[in-house]
């Protein structure tokens, strides 16, 4: 309003002023928009708190570590507004282990190439753990730039996530909407890399005692398994679920030879199973070797790293983490358990080694169990037959022996006319058969399977083996006392005799039956070997001249009766230095 002022000197009437500006009101607007703008501040920074809550939960819902990893990054991207994100497993090797991404289709990603690997700036970050904010990625020297088909990225967030003291990996975030990264997206992330870190470590705590549960589920399906009396070969099982449950490539079963100087791969599964199978290598400077000279378990992070120890899986699979597990039984160490990953895959960690140690000492006792009661099935059946030989022997025997004796004095008495000229071949039979159940009394009382020892025990083998090529076993008798007479330079001339005699019966012969006779009389030992076969050719004798030149180097003789499809005779004769 106006406001009327005396007037001048010589002005009677009252002048009006203009009105001045209202300067508490001006102050209160500002201060009403001040107000304004941080209430909307407040509500802004409300929802990032609520979205900040809402991605905790979503964080912190699922203990599979894949689904965590993948959570923390699309959470991050939703909740500062970011257009990509990508989470960084930091390896043992201080490289990318695995990249997974947020923002970039499959389409884009097949022409970008390979993944980051954790150098330039994703590796500073990785070298040095705190967080970094950039306008520009381009504008920093420790970039090295983006490749061809790459999508354009300039602003850069990035913040480490840490396990405890342990930094598991990183978060990065670029391409905010709406302007670059600010102070406080920094403070969200860094929160948010916490909260991960604790989601991580449940997934972790949480897929170890998933690891654990498989690993104690195992041992008992192949304690099972061992103990039951049919199934499948206990180390092709051990082999086969080590390989599915430790996420490996390849595990073989490597046993110690006879001599204890060499290992051999028994039993192999996963890549190079083929290859690897019956792989024999020297015990010494072996990592395999280390172990079970040690009965200690034995981490490889990488076989490349290594060169005090040979690693026997290379030469058929290139790996690179390897864990060797000894077979620790509860007298010795049966062997081990070599498991390993191809190159560049994943380390296994001190906790894969510790769970699959425990399966290693469950499989080892679970074997001696199984042993213990392949032993006892054994002896009940030594015991089974001893009794049956026993039989055979003192009462079979002596009863045919007392009828060839009645035989031959009735044949005496009859004299030499008529029908009795019948009984002295009649008696001859009976002796024939009582040498043969002497032949089975022997074989009731050997060994179980094929064995070095006494000739009879190593002629008797060497017929069982031929079984499968010849296609029926053949007959072997022994007279005379063949054990007492051979020595070692002759048992080895005549386990090389009889094997290719009964090689030479399954090539050529073409023969349904086949006897083998080793006789020891009047001071020489000859071994015979008959069948119905088709007779040699004159062409393949000449294969028989190192069985010739065998025998004279004893001082004795090789005589083949082969008449054509009229079977075949071969008979090998020596001197013998101590005839019994």
């Amino acid at each position: 309003m106006a406001v009327l002022q005396p007037g001048g000197a010589g002005d009677d009437a009252p002048s009006i002023v203009p009105p001045q500006p209202n300067e508490p009101l001006l102050e209160l607007d500002q201060l009403l928009r001040q107000l304004v703008d941080r209430a909307e501040d407040v509500m802004a920074a409300q929802d990032r708190m609520r979205g900040l809550l809402r991605a905790t939960q979503t964080i912190v819902s699922d203990l599979a570590l894949p689904v965590v990893l993948r959570s923390i990054v699309e959470a991050a991207c939703e909740l500062i507004g970011a257009r990509y994100g990508a989470l960084g497993v930091i390896g043992p090797d201080r490289g990318l282990e695995q990249f997974i991404h947020v923002g970039i289709d499959d389409e884009s990603l097949a022409r970008i190439g390979h993944l980051p690997e954790g150098k330039g700036l994703l590796g500073a970050l990785i070298d040095d753990p705190r967080p970094i904010r950039l306008r520009n990625i381009a504008d920093d020297p420790r970039s090295v730039g983006f490749p061809a088909e790459h999508p354009p990225m300039h602003s850069f967030l990035g913040v480490p996530i840490r396990v405890r003291d342990d930094i598991f990996g990183n978060l990065y975030l670029s391409e905010r909407r709406g302007g670059d990264f600010s102070a406080e997206d920094v403070e969200i992330a860094s929160a948010l890399a916490a909260t991960a870190g604790i989601a991580i470590e449940n997934a972790r705590l949480f897929e170890e005692s998933r690891r654990r549960q498989r690993w104690l589920e195992a041992s008992t399906e192949i304690t099972q398994l061992l103990l039951s009396v049919e199934g499948e070969e206990p180390l092709n099982v051990i082999a086969r679920t080590v390989c599915d449950i430790a996420d490996a490539d390849v595990v073989t079963v490597v046993l110690p030879t006879e001599d204890d100087q060499r290992l051999m791969v028994e039993v192999a599964a996963g890549d190079g199973a083929d290859r690897l199978t019956g792989l024999t290598y020297p015990l010494e400077d072996s990592v395999a070797g280390l172990a079970i000279t040690s009965g200690r378990p034995v981490l490889i992070g990488n076989v490349d790293e290594q060169h005090d120890y040979q690693m026997h899986l290379s030469k058929a699979v290139p790996v690179g983490p390897v864990m060797v597990l000894p077979l620790v039984a509860s007298q010795r160490v049966r062997g081990a358990l070599v498991v390993g990953r191809l190159h560049g895959r994943r380390q296994f960690t001190e906790a894969d080694l510790d769970i699959a140690t425990i399966f290693a000492n469950h499989a080892a006792v679970a074997l001696e169990l199984s042993d213990a009661r392949t032993d006892e099935q054994r002896m009940a059946l030594l015991e089974d037959r001893d009794r049956i030989a026993r039989d055979l022997h003192d009462h079979v025997i002596q009863r045919l022996f007392a009828a060839g004796l009645t035989v031959q004095s009735v044949a005496s008495a009859l004299g030499s006319s008529g029908p009795s000229k019948r009984l002295p071949g009649v008696v001859d039979d009976i002796d024939a058969t009582i040498r043969q159940i002497r032949t089975s009394i022997f074989q009731l009382r050997g060994p179980l399977g094929p064995e070095t020892g006494t000739a009879r025990k190593q002629l008797l083998a060497i017929a069982a083996e031929s079984t499968g090529s010849i296609g029926f076993e053949p007959q072997i008798r022994f007279s005379g006392p063949v054990d007492s007479v051979v020595d070692d330079d002759v048992l080895e001339d005549l386990v090389a005799v009889l094997r290719e005699a009964l090689a030479n019966v399954a090539r050529h012969a073409e023969a349904s039956h086949s006897e083998v006779s080793v006789t020891v009389n009047a001071g020489e030992i000859t071994l015979e070997v008959s069948d119905d076969g088709r007779g040699v050719d004159s062409e393949r004798r000449s294969g028989l001249a190192n069985l010739q030149a065998r025998a004279e180097t004893h001082g004795g003789t090789l005589l083949l009766i082969a008449p054509r499809d009229e079977g075949t005779r071969l008979i090998w004769t020596i001197p013998i230095a101590n005839p019994v």
